[in-house]
């Protein structure tokens, strides 16, 4: 029986999809080099545009393996060379997590901090300078952390007691902190406590404050939040006003929301055990996933799934993984970043051709047009 493999699809300009070559797109999924499922542990995706995708695969003995752009660093092997097949992280051998944003990379170490890599222009690496850095640097004053997100230029991190910390680009208020100023080390998220999760979009950010639902125990009320860039409705707030501080999401959360995702500029929230899922935000590509191209400034049903897993947004696409372990997308698909064998956009979800069976893992880039499934 043949090994499991990473896969990829879509846009492969800089070497995103990590098959070797510099082939321009991929409508179906192609065969990361060198990395077994069995070893990949977690898989994030990055770039700050279409054609600058970057992969990041943790793997089982915490080390962490990059491909794809690199001009600012962001695969964080000493140089500034895309390579189109993985190659290791230097200096780095306890990761427990990785998060990708549009030029820098973030790895949360085994002992609950921080390390980031890539572009810096904005303090996004945290580390109290705005010089890039090839190789991992601590992000400074953070501990005791237990998740990370990376958006466009600024990253987040949420920490055992709840609360949220966020450092990098802010001109639209994505750190949080009631202002627009930026940040090379980290600031507290006001007014936010309680949260179980985050994720990061281009600008923007979601929090679901309370305990993740399941299926056997959901929670009901579980309150999503959201702040930063909020020009085409991603804060769902029913408004297209920019926050600089966390404001409640609105729509009904009763089912309990058991997961959350942002993608550039729409926002994703899994509710019900699984059972619906929601959207919000820009919608140019139908990445809404509603059968239109109306954008949402409040959550609106994405029809026809069931058994939702895990969710991705990117920049103008959405996947998700189902139940069944299958693999569906929707959105902008003009490099087949939706995995269909066409370059065809879809305002409905269509099925990805991943050649996988057992899918656990998925990710797309909030700022490119690939996806990868484990």
């Amino acid at each position: 029986m043949q090994e499991k493999r990473l896969k990829s699809w879509g846009n492969n300009r800089a070497g995103q999809l990590g098959d070797g070559t510099w082939t321009d797109i991929r409508t179906t999924a192609t065969t990361v080099l060198g990395l077994t499922s069995a070893e990949v542990v977690k898989i994030a995706a990055g770039g700050s545009g279409p054609a600058t995708g970057f992969g990041l695969a943790l793997l089982t003995d915490r080390t962490v393996q990059t491909w794809g752009a690199n001009g600012s660093g962001q695969l964080g092997d000493g140089s500034v060379f895309s390579h189109n097949a993985p190659g290791q992280v230097v200096n780095l051998s306890d990761a427990t997590d990785v998060a990708a944003g549009g030029v820098h990379s973030l790895a949360l170490l085994a002992d609950q901090t921080v390390v980031a890599w890539g572009r810096n222009n904005h303090g996004q690496l945290g580390n109290g300078t705005n010089a890039d850095s090839s190789v991992p640097v601590r992000v400074e004053g953070l501990d005791k952390v237990i998740a990370i997100a990376a958006g466009l230029n600024h990253s987040l991190a949420l920490r055992a007691d709840g609360t949220v910390w966020a450092w990098g680009h802010n001109i639209n208020g994505q750190l949080g902190d009631g202002t627009s100023a930026s940040r090379n080390v980290p600031s507290l998220v006001n007014n936010l406590t309680g949260v179980a999760r985050i994720a990061a979009g281009a600008d923007h950010n979601l929090a679901l404050v309370g305990p993740p639902s399941s299926s056997t125990k959901p929670t009901s009320g579980t309150a999503v939040k959201a702040w930063g860039y909020n020009a085409t409705g991603q804060l769902g707030d029913n408004t297209t006003i920019s926050r600089f501080t966390p404001v409640d999401t609105q729509g009904s959360w009763l089912g309990g929301v058991s997961g959350i995702a942002a993608g550039a500029h729409h926002s994703l929230a899994v509710t019900d055990s699984g059972n619906q899922l929601k959207a919000w935000g820009r919608n140019t590509s139908g990445q809404i996933g509603d059968g239109t191209t109306d954008y949402r400034s409040t959550p609106v049903p994405v029809p026809g799934l069931t058994g939702i897993q895990l969710i991705a947004g990117g920049r103008e696409h959405t996947i998700v993984l189902l139940g069944d372990n299958t693999v569906r997308a929707w959105g902008n698909n003009g490099s087949g970043q939706l995995g269909n064998g066409t370059t065809t956009d879809s305002s409905t979800p269509v099925t990805s051709l991943t050649a996988l069976t057992g899918v656990d893992k998925i990710a797309a880039p909030l700022g490119g047009d690939f996806s990868l499934a484990n």
